[in-house]
């Protein structure tokens, strides 16, 4: 029985009674574990372009880019906190711990290290006589707090990750400086943040310093939205009953990355790149991001003109060629792994492959496995029994299950999120990307509230779940467009260094 109160949250939230009931049977229920065929692998799934294939998709996104409406989407709510977890155990317990003696050992290879030093002097200390226990926890708590730096509390995006010679730069700035090398449309770089409402005002004042400083490279358009609150999910104890605070509100939480997908669902451009906030690398090592980005983007061009131009003629005419039945069924199968059914009168074929194409579109670039975490490439059955291209979690398996295990196991590339979409279809209309999500590709997670044990439902990933019935091409990329700073010790790799 839902109460006043209650009932009044849930309308302020955009919540309505049979989505909250459908969350709780979700808990009841449970979620399917996908099912896997087998790992995606080179030439099996994965598309390893050479030289030549990478400069003609090049070629055809330079061209494609002069007149299009193209953006970057970020994600990029995400704080730093964790990037600090064994920084706040040494405060805790500063004998017992590393991570304080490992920073401070490599301390003016941050790129922050002049703020900190500044700061610091501020406090009256001088950075460069501080070397034991105490003057450590001294720098890690000016570094994490309000007392200095904040940096325990602020986004990823909103601290510094490299250093140059006459300057130092915030994830967000060398997403601009990444997005102006390759995502530019009609000389106009559109740039789309996801973030917290607690940093709005941090990142405007960053979006605007920074506008003002390469707004003569290119016409820029900056936005940003925040995660919806429809989106969050009700929290549940061990008996699937609704958690209640002191005021007899339900306990939400946020649905996880897949509650992105209401957010990408409301841009609206011909061409959009994907990329977390914490991968980006030094001015040095760009070009290679560059061109597989703009290698990944070309493809898609391609792909997206064969599908435009099949399912236009399909549309408009009942006689269709051997010939052509021929060609769309090699297309379909070279980048889709779709085999076309033989002997289908020309209707039915019509229908069949305009259901196969006229969705939205994602190509991903794949990293070869090399132990990173993170989801994976695989051929997955879906409900008819067919087999086709997913990014899957670690979560989605039934590890518990020996073959499920054994294939999961056996991917050899691992998804480092760096994804081009086409999200219109053949006639420029944008999609209903929800049409598109997998509802049942969500998973329960265990939480703490106020100390009491209860479990959470996250969304379907927004590039998993989220994406499970959209076209999916893999190409195989180097792993150095794969860059994430996931702890602050990620920034003194020599990939986040100075050349």
């Amino acid at each position: 029985m839902i109460t006043p109160i209650q009932k009044k949250q849930l309308e302020e939230m955009g919540i309505s009674e049979e989505q909250l009931n459908q969350q709780i049977q979700s808990f009841i229920k449970g979620f399917e574990f996908a099912a896997l065929v087998r790992p995606a692998t080179i030439n099996d799934g994965i598309i390893v372009p050479s030289e030549k294939e990478i400069e003609k998709w090049t070629k055809l996104y330079d061209e494609y880019s002069k007149t299009a409406s193209i953006l970057k989407f970020v994600p990029a709510s995400g704080a730093a906190s964790r990037m600090f977890k064994n920084l706040y155990e040494f405060l805790d317990n500063p004998s017992a711990n590393v991570g304080g003696s490992i920073m401070m050992r490599s301390i003016d290879s941050f790129a922050f290290y002049q703020d900190l030093s500044g700061a610091l002097k501020k406090l009256g200390y001088d950075i460069r006589t501080m070397h034991n226990v105490d003057d450590t926890k001294i720098v890690v708590e000016t570094l994490l707090t309000n007392k200095g730096l904040n940096y325990g509390s602020l986004p990823k995006g909103l601290l510094k990750f490299h250093a140059y010679n006459n300057e130092t730069r915030t994830a967000t700035e060398e997403h601009f400086v990444e997005g102006l090398m390759y995502a530019k449309g009609a000389n106009k770089l559109q740039l789309h943040f996801t973030i917290s409402v607690e940093h709005e005002q941090l990142f405007i004042a960053e979006f605007e310093k920074l506008k003002a400083k390469y707004d003569k490279e290119a016409e820029l358009s900056i936005s940003y939205s925040f995660q919806k609150k429809s989106t969050d999910t009700v929290a549940v104890d061990v008996n699937n009953v609704p958690i209640t605070d002191k005021d007899g509100k339900f306990v939400f939480r946020p649905g996880g990355h897949g509650a992105l997908l209401e957010n990408l669902n409301d841009i609206d451009a011909d061409l959009i790149f994907i990329k977390n906030i914490d991968n980006v690398v030094p001015d040095h090592l760009k070009h290679v991001t560059v061109k597989y980005k703009k290698a990944l983007a070309g493809l898609l061009v391609f792909v997206k003109t064969e599908i435009n131009e099949y399912i236009n003629y399909l549309e408009a005419n009942t006689t269709i060629s051997e010939t052509l039945k021929e060609r769309i069924a090699t297309f379909m199968l070279k980048y889709m792994g779709i085999t076309l059914p033989k002997g289908m009168d020309n209707s039915v074929f019509a229908a069949y492959v305009k259901s196969k194409l006229d969705k939205p579109i994602r190509v991903c670039g794949m990293v070869r496995n090399v132990g990173e975490p993170g989801g994976g490439p695989f051929w997955v059955l879906n409900k008819k029994g067919e087999a086709n291209l997913q990014i899957v979690e670690s979560s989605q398996v039934d590890m518990n299950n020996h073959q499920q295990k054994v294939i999961f196991d056996g991917a050899t590339h691992f998804n480092p999120v760096d994804l081009v979409c086409s999200t219109k279809d053949y006639s420029g209309f944008k999609f209903n990307l929800l049409r598109f999500r997998d509802n049942n590709a969500g998973f329960i997670s265990e939480k703490s509230v106020s100390g009491k044990k209860v479990k959470a439902l996250e969304l379907p990933g927004l590039w998993n779940g989220g994406m499970a019935h959209w076209i999916t091409l893999m190409v195989e990329v180097p792993i150095l467009t794969f860059n994430p700073v996931k702890t602050y010790a990620d920034l003194l790799r020599k990939e986040h260094q100075p050349q």
